[in-house]
């Protein structure tokens, strides 16, 4: 099944310090819009493995290095 953007946001919410963390990172690594969502959605999959509802800050920053192999993330 393949979301539009706007179903990922309904889904993959995030708090306003966590999604300003991934639209900073964003930025600085270059990636486009469709990057942004990607990101979120293996980032959800990592909060479901990881047995929670919320995708937190740590989900993300997971998520953005295995998008981008051997980056470090704080």
């Amino acid at each position: 099944m393949i979301l539009s953007q706007s179903e990922i946001r309904k889904t993959c919410r995030l708090e306003g310090p966590d999604e300003d963390y991934l639209k900073e990172a964003m930025d600085k690594l270059g990636l486009s819009p469709g990057g942004f969502f990607r990101v979120l959605k293996v980032a959800r999959t990592i909060a479901d493995l990881d047995g929670v509802d919320k995708i937190r800050r740590k989900h993300l920053a997971e998520a953005i290095t295995l998008r981008l192999p051997g980056m470090i993330t704080d």
